[in-house]
């Protein structure tokens, strides 16, 4: 009897070793996302750059694009891009902060809700230089095996470091060089941010 309950525990105890040290969730795919997306009528956002890109052709850059369709859609926002960001920076030489390489590594691994330094530290400091709200970081461009575009994205408030959303979204199937398949995830984002714009 002793050795059957003692077989038991071992068994219970290894059961929920193995439950406590399973993997972490794995992060959302195309289509997928954590979070709700706030309503950003009315605050200040800055728009960084794309900080990481897979498959994507040299030369070829979201940001311009990313630009038109947030302003077409985002009425009511005051958004601040990375050219603005880049000036504000030259105007504070002091001021140590990355806009692009910055450390968000961490949304491909895990869930984040909040973010820590030095990710943080950034953005508080350009929050500071811009007055902005919210931070939207995409966070990774891809052109996938579907042939399409896929974006990562993050908004994070400036003052907590929480993270409000982050979803994966995917274009419209072209070529890897075709301005309007790199279009078209911008324009999913945009549209994902202002469904009602």
């Amino acid at each position: 009897m002793r050795n059957r309950f003692e077989g038991t525990a071992v068994a219970t105890v290894v059961l929920l070793l193995l439950w406590g040290c399973g993997s972490p969730p794995a992060p959302p795919g195309p289509g997928e996302a954590r979070g709700a997306v706030p309503d950003l009528r009315g605050f200040s956002v800055m728009v960084l750059p794309v900080q990481q890109k897979t498959a994507v052709p040299s030369g070829v850059t979201a940001d311009p694009e990313l630009a038109h369709a947030l302003r077409s859609k985002g009425d009511g926002v005051t958004w601040v891009f990375p050219p603005e960001l880049e000036e504000a920076l030259q105007r504070s030489p002091g001021v140590s902060v990355r806009l692009h390489g910055l450390p968000v590594q961490v949304f491909s691994r895990a869930e984040v809700n909040r973010i820590g330094d030095p990710l943080f530290g950034n953005l508080v400091r350009l929050a500071t230089l811009t007055g902005a709200d919210v931070a939207l970081i995409p966070v990774r461009l891809e052109y996938g095996e579907s042939g399409a575009f896929i974006m990562s994205t993050a908004l994070i408030d400036t003052r907590s470091g929480r993270v409000a959303w982050y979803g994966v979204l995917e274009g419209e199937p072209g070529e890897s060089g075709d301005p309007a398949a790199l279009a078209s995830v911008t324009e999913a984002l945009a549209a994902t941010l202002f469904p009602f714009g």
